[in-house]
């Protein structure tokens, strides 16, 4: 607050100003302040100083500190590098005021329009490290004392949106509210410029505004005239917020945020969910701010089934429309979740209101993303040029689960000023268009790990924030259709089409690429792609051509053509990755050529560029080819080793102790004359005809991809994530899959394991914790006494430092000796040693480099004071990290040495969530394209199959096509193979992480005190961990393994 013996009025205005937290209160404070001062707002630069030059006590001067040496960095050239630049920015929006923030600083005049006239929305945000920083050195903890304090990382639109428009006011931006950009105004005459449409009646000195720079940030429903939007469509996506009201308890404060939680690596949570409540959902995320928020993707069934929805509409606008979504139903939908997911103590949960004063909960529909093709364009009519940008969701529409909208809108933002920037200095406009757009092709890739480390150093330039930066990545020649000498007609919004790679490849080229790799061999003589193929032998040549030594022709002799086909096939798919197309029954009788076709063509495409020495593919190295099949082959073989291993298991025979290492050698007996029968022609499932696109392989069976899903869930089943149950046949996601024999679900011997895995662990218990989570077989209702040993809750890092721990028994060693019995010495013990596991390296030149920016700042320390809000942690888990701190040196070096780690471990956990966010859109995207090409190939092959009288040119044709589909298909399953490893991988960790918890709630039991099925359940859970790391252990050598051979077969590699 001003001083108590401050007399001058316009001190009073400017703290209102700072402290204001509505919207029409900022401008009102503003519009006094400026009153008091003589000053006219929007003022631009001049107004700036004018102002600063007046108020010149204690608590401006640190805001003018941090304002000046923005402006003072060099690329503003003291505000003089675009004073005769006039630019118009639509919206006001975080990434619209910091556009304009940017421009004003370059010294140009900036104009303002939004269509709103208050800021409502309570939704937050996530922040990356430079975004964090970035508003810090706008002073926003000036403005918003609770600004990223203790380990937050998030700020509410509302609050970001206020700040941000402090800091434009203050600049000099001028901002007209309650007006609608409706279009532009072309100028008439030779000497006038470009003004803009603008609805109600603006202002005189509005609508004669002349401009020569448009950015556009008014979202992803408005993009300007001329600019063409790309979709990009995945699966029915169904995402729901919610605001409760944060009434800033005690109890509410020690109540652990979710940076993310997704099914695609942690079912269990989910499904226990599911039993404690019937809610179905993909992921959800809980952050505290101004309100308690949550974002989660719920099921399409779900809310049908619990009659959130009224009816089930293909058309989404309907079925999300008010008229088909009951508010009452979707009001204890998100109650029962926000519960669940904090296990209801955050109390009565009352909602938030929205701008409406209706209960701030919104249900929205992300099945389809919006992506601008070209990020500015240029248009010109009677000598006056125009430069239009865009930025903000207008540009690209964020995928919210990633958490990239507002750091991504951050970047555009710099992007486009820079842009202006270039443009004021003279240079020509299709050199300033191929720049941005070369900028504009780093964006979609831009994450945290791949931009500069050192945050304190991003400015204007894009060299300071972008690494790997060529600004001629576009060339002006090809950014030309971007450069309008007159307005075009409206683009309409393109539909995202499936890429159609490499030329088309013909029948006859795959007949002579099959005849080359079986030449030589004897009584194999490939003439066409069909009876050839009959006796089984061009295929197993085919074979030993691609792998030399896993058939010998020899072994051959006394095999039918139909034992030799269906060994081929089965090699083919063990060995290679290569999944058949139809059966060996169908090989031989040549009832398919079709079919065969196209199972050739994978080997084409598979091996075409492979050379083939003999003897030249064995080795380690040949176990996985470069490229994406070796992912198919990699996750088939850790298929086959679960179900040997359950067949191991319902056969009580002990299973050896070595790691599940992908078989070898020659694959089991061919297939049986009735699993062979009929394969390839009907589904399995449905029996309905199969068409060649539209099969998918698994145990010999033939199944439509939409009807091989889960006999549990109908979850769709992915490579690599079922199983199939040998005593009734059917398919099951792993999660589903039945156990055989005595039960050994970890859920059951420890249910509190299914708790939502936060980095900060802020409540301890005690003693038994009350979860929410039901047992099977009894009430949703959470039952506090069922849990019969104590639970021990252990922290991120106590989970991290078990996830390093090897323990994999060694017969010739006696045993390790158990850890300490005291939790407090074991999370000590973790502690101290797990800082790189955080995912912080000690010498991380990001963390250096933004605390050392806080301690250079002279009223950093003062306002972190002011507004620190610490984490509350047991205290174990405080002494233990006040250790670490001590041992490593980092409470000397660098004060905040605490909220820094809790803030990496929070990064660390987020960066998890993302990942597995963008691999389930990536799943879901490639599901939709799948569906598309098997539609267009059922229209191909039934065109071909009406055909036999048709001429063989139009035949040809076809064929083509139909070769063309199979190849996108085969890219497409390849590429969501590559994927698979990565959920593998995630569950795998997952998986891990929840033995470990665990496993521990027995090692820490006395001795005395256990019982033998205490014994043999601790038993069960240390082989289950053993398999869990042997099989991480597998799929890190395979990737070290097929990045070897991608090296070795690399241009070069053998000299």
């Amino acid at each position: 607050m001003a001083s108590p013996t401050s007399t001058n009025p316009a001190h009073a205005h400017f703290e209102s100003f700072l402290q204001a937290q509505l919207c029409q209160d900022v401008l009102s404070s503003f519009q006094g302040l400026c009153e008091a001062l003589g000053l006219e707002p929007g003022g631009g630069l001049p107004q700036y100083r004018k102002m600063k030059a007046q108020l010149n006590y204690w608590s401006a001067k640190s805001l003018w500190a941090k304002l000046d040496k923005r402006a003072g960095q060099p690329v503003y050239q003291q505000g003089r590098a675009c004073t005769n630049t006039k630019c118009l920015v639509v919206g006001a929006g975080p990434c619209g005021l910091r556009a304009a923030a940017e421009l004003a600083l370059l010294g140009a005049r900036v104009v303002l329009v939004e269509k709103r006239t208050k800021f409502s929305r309570h939704n937050v945000l996530h922040l990356w490290p430079f975004t964090i920083h970035d508003l810090r050195a706008l002073g926003a903890k000036k403005f918003y004392g609770r600004f990223c304090t203790g380990t937050l990382d998030h700020i509410s639109i509302r609050q970001l949106q206020l700040l941000l428009l402090k800091v434009a006011l203050l600049l000099g931006v001028e901002i007209h509210w309650g007006v609608t950009f409706t279009g532009l105004q072309p100028p008439p005459k030779k000497g006038s410029g470009w003004r803009a449409q603008l609805q109600p009646s603006p202002p005189a000195q509005l609508a004669n505004y002349e401009f020569d720079v448009l950015i556009s940030a008014a979202g992803g429903k408005f993009v300007p005239e001329g600019f063409t939007v790309r979709e990009m469509r995945g699966k029915l996506a169904i995402g729901i917020t919610v605001n409760f009201v944060n009434g800033r308890t005690v109890e509410e404060t020690q109540v652990p945020e979710i940076s993310g939680v997704a099914r695609i690596y942690n079912q269990s949570f989910f499904q226990s969910l599911l039993k404690a409540t019937g809610i179905d959902l993909e992921n959800i995320v809980y952050y505290k701010d101004d309100t308690h928020y949550f974002v989660m993707t719920a099921k399409k069934q779900c809310l049908l089934r619990l009659g959130v929805l009224r009816q089930d509409w293909p058309e989404i606008d309907r079925l999300l429309g008010s008229a088909n979504v009951v508010p009452e139903a979707l009001q204890r939908f998100v109650r029962a979740a926000a519960d669940f997911a904090t296990h209801g103590k955050l109390g009565k949960l009352e909602f938030a209101r929205d701008a409406h004063g209706r209960p701030d909960i919104s249900a929205f529909d992300f099945t389809s993303m919006m992506r601008a093709e070209s990020s500015a364009r240029v248009q010109e009519k009677h000598g006056a040029r125009l430069l239009l940008g865009l930025v903000g969701d207008c540009l690209v529409e964020p995928f919210w689960p990633l958490g990239t909208g507002v750091a991504r809108g951050f970047l555009a933002a710099f992007d486009a000023a820079w842009m202006v920037k270039r443009w004021a200095e003279g240079a020509g406009p299709l050199e300033v268009l191929a720049e941005r757009e070369s900028l504009y092709q780093l964006l979609s890739q831009t994450s945290p790990e791949n931009m500069h480390r050192n945050v304190a150093q991003y400015g204007l330039d894009p060299a300071t924030r972008y690494p790997t930066l060529n600004l001629r990545a576009v060339t002006p020649n090809q950014v030309r259709d971007l450069y309008d000498v007159a307005a075009k007609e409206p683009v309409r919004r393109n539909s995202d089409k499936i890429d159609g790679g490499s030329p088309a490849m013909g029948s006859q080229e795959l007949l002579r690429w099959c005849q080359e790799q079986t030449a030589g061999y004897p009584g194999v003589h490939v003439t066409d792609l069909s009876s050839s193929w009959a006796d089984g032998r061009a295929l197993c040549a085919l074979l030993h051509r691609l792998r030399p030594g896993l058939l010998e022709p020899s072994e051959l002799q006394g095999l039918g053509a139909l034992e030799a086909t269906a060994w081929a096939l089965k090699m083919a798919e063990y060995e290679l990755g290569i999944t058949p197309m139809l059966s060996a029954k169908a090989v031989v009788a040549g009832s398919d050529p079709l079919g065969l076709i196209a199972y050739l063509s994978h080997f084409h495409s598979t091996f075409k560029n492979v050379p083939h020495s003999p003897g030249g593919l064995e080795g380690p190295a040949s176990q996985g080819f470069p490229g994406t099949p070796s992912a198919v082959l990699f996750l088939g073989k850790l298929q086959r080793t679960l179900q040997r291993t359950r067949a191991q298991v319902e056969a009580k025979t002990p299973s050896t102790e070595e790691p599940p290492v992908p078989e070898s050698g020659v694959p089991p007996t061919p297939p049986s004359q009735d699993q062979e029968a009929g394969a390839g022609d009907l589904c399995a499932l449905c029996g309905e005809h199969l068409y060649v696109l539209e099969r998918s392989c698994a145990d010999g069976r033939f199944f439509h991809r939409s009807c091989f899903r889960c006999h549990s869930c109908e979850a769709m089943l992915w490579p690599g994530g079922y199983g199939q149950h040998p005593g009734d046949g059917h398919f099951y996601c792993l999660q589903h899959l039945p156990q055989t024999g005595p039960k050994e679900d970890g859920t059951d011997l420890c249910p509190e394991s299914q708790d939502v895995p936060t980095p900060d662990e802020n409540s301890m218990p005690s003693g038994p914790s009350t979860s929410v989570v039901p047992q099977e077989g009894t009430s949703p209702v959470p039952n506090p006494s069922q849990p019969t040993r104590r639970l021990i809750r252990l922290s991120s890092p106590e989970r991290q430092r078990l996830s390093s721990l090897n323990l994999t028994p060694d017969p010739e060693l006696e045993p390790p000796p158990k850890p300490p019995r005291s939790c407090s010495a074991l999370a000590r013990q973790a502690l101290e040693g797990s800082f790189v596991g955080w995912g912080m390296p000690v010498q991380s030149s990001q963390v250096v480099a933004m605390e050392e920016e806080q301690e250079q700042s002279p009223s950093s320390s003062e306002e972190e004071k002011e507004a620190e809000e610490t984490v509350a942690l047991h205290s174990d888990t405080e002494e233990a990290l006040l250790i670490l701190a001590k041992n490593s040196g980092t409470m000397s070096k660098y004060p905040t040495w605490r909220r820094t780690l809790l803030r990496r471990a929070r990064e660390e956990e987020m960066k998890r969530f993302c990942k597995a966010q963008a691999v389930q859109r990536r799943l879901n995207e490639i599901e939709t394209a799948l569906g598309e090409l098997e539609a267009e190939g059922m229209k191909v092959e039934l065109a071909l199959r009406s055909q036999s009288r048709s001429p063989e040119q139009h035949k040809a044709l076809g064929l083509e096509q139909l070769l063309q589909l199979v190849r996108k298909k085969n890219s497409l399953l390849a590429e969501e193979a590559e994927l698979m490893l990565t959920v593998k991988e995630l569950n795998l960790q997952e998986e891990q992480w929840q033995l470990d918890q665990e496993l521990r709630s027995y090692v820490n039991q006395e001795g005395a005190l256990k019982t033998p099925a205490d014994r043999q359940a601790e038993d069960q859970l240390l082989k289950k961990l053993v398999d869990v790391v042997n099989q991480r252990d597998e799929l890190i050598r395979f990737q070290e393994e097929r990045r070897l051979s991608e090296l070795a077969l690399e241009p070069g590699a053998q000299g």
